[in-house]
């Protein structure tokens, strides 16, 4: 089993739990250091082969996830991996749906709905979760 990353390396959230997840924009090279051993892709295509595992979950860029449950699961999946493995949570630009599938596993793993926009916002990125309807997804999680 991979170990999990370094809390101080960029676009890293520590979850309540201790739980490390990174997320990241894929518009930007894989950054320097130990590679994900397994990841979440919420793009509107389908992502290139990957040499980990991965989970695609169809997510149109500014929009909502198509399978919310899929997307649930793919969580799910994370967050139980996040512990021991390298797990990377990305879209295009690191920063919409990416925020807003970090907001989920925040509520996931503790975070009051409410309150996980703003958490990813304080952890990860002030940038995060770009549209009223990702913020109302987030929200509505739980």
């Amino acid at each position: 089993m991979a170990s999990s990353w370094d809390p101080s390396a960029p676009g890293v959230l520590r979850l309540p739990s201790g739980a490390l997840v990174r997320g990241r924009g894929l518009r930007r090279p894989l950054p320097e250091g130990p590679a994900p051993s397994f990841a979440v892709y919420l793009l509107g295509q389908e992502p290139p082969p990957v040499p980990w595992e991965a989970r695609w979950v169809r997510w149109r860029d500014f929009g909502l996830p198509s399978d919310p449950a899929g997307l649930r699961g793919a969580l799910r999946e994370a967050l139980e991996r996040a512990g021991a493995d390298r797990v990377e949570v990305a879209c295009s630009g690191g920063r919409g749906r990416t925020g807003t599938a970090l907001a989920c596993l925040a509520v996931m793993d503790g975070v009051p709905a409410g309150e996980a926009v703003a958490y990813v916002r304080e952890h990860y990125s002030p940038r995060a979760v770009e549209t009223p309807w990702q913020r109302r997804f987030a929200r509505r999680f739980g």
